[in-house]
């Protein structure tokens, strides 16, 4: 039966035109008027394995463009739902902070099925976290460990004004070593949100050095090349996520 209803692009095409416009925007043409997009399904083995880390990162990039510019793929979440029943295959495992504003999934523009997902107050790694990232990626395939701090944290402006509350107390001490490593010349206070988010980025690149350290099974995929390590940080004010290697 004949229909004038427009067929929705694949993902498989996203990915394509996130390159492409990775491309336009290398050579200084303005992607002003790219279309919407349809993601009618979660992420398929055959187009997560055919992705490499350096493709997850951009296609994320891509994703937050469209989050800033109020644009979101037209995520068809009960689709979605029904595609990963029977397994799933995300590209990427994010640790990030349970602040309420920075929700990694909505701020990068991702599906069901795209992401796993670690929250934890100042997106500090522990024992736990590390085994679900091995999991996430030398069991489930993913191909980035994206580290994501926000700014102005209130763990971590805890931790510079030496908050005490029963278990957060011992979370706090472990974005403590951010505060000593951090360089800096204005007033190092917690009502400084400048310091706070120079701490911040510092606490994502020490938690990246700790993943690396405390894990040698990421290590190594990452020394395979099968894998990135990457560091990320989310602007509450603009929206923008800044990536960064470490």
């Amino acid at each position: 039966m004949k229909t004038d209803q427009p067929t929705q692009p694949s993902r498989r095409t996203m990915l394509k035109k996130t390159l492409a416009v990775s491309a336009l925007s290398v050579t200084g043409v303005a992607a002003l008027s790219v279309p919407s997009i349809s993601f009618a399904a979660s992420l398929t083995k055959e187009q997560r394995d055919g992705m490499t880390p350096d493709v997850v990162i951009e296609h994320f990039k891509q994703g937050n463009l469209r989050f800033r510019e109020n644009r979101p793929a037209k995520h068809d979440y009960l689709e979605q739902k029904r595609g990963s029943t029977a397994g799933q295959y995300p590209a990427a495992v994010i640790l990030s902070c349970i602040d309420s504003r920075a929700p990694a999934e909505i701020i990068l523009d991702a599906g069901i099925g795209e992401t796993f997902n670690s929250r934890v107050a100042g997106n500090i790694s522990n024992r736990d976290i590390l085994g679900s990232m091995e999991f996430a990626c030398a069991v489930a395939g993913a191909k980035v460990v994206l580290v994501m701090g926000h700014t102005r944290c209130g763990a971590v402006r805890g931790a510079i004004d030496n908050a005490e509350l029963g278990n957060l107390t011992g979370l706090l001490d472990e974005i403590k070593p951010a505060i000593k490593r951090t360089e800096y010349s204005g007033e190092r206070k917690g009502s400084n949100y400048d310091f706070v988010d120079a701490v911040a980025r510092k606490n994502v690149e020490l938690t990246i050095e700790n993943i690396r350290k405390n894990s040698p099974v990421l290590k190594q995929l990452e020394d395979e090349k099968k894998i990135k390590i990457v560091g990320s940080m989310y602007s509450l004010i603009g929206g923008e996520v800044d990536f960064f290697e470490v």
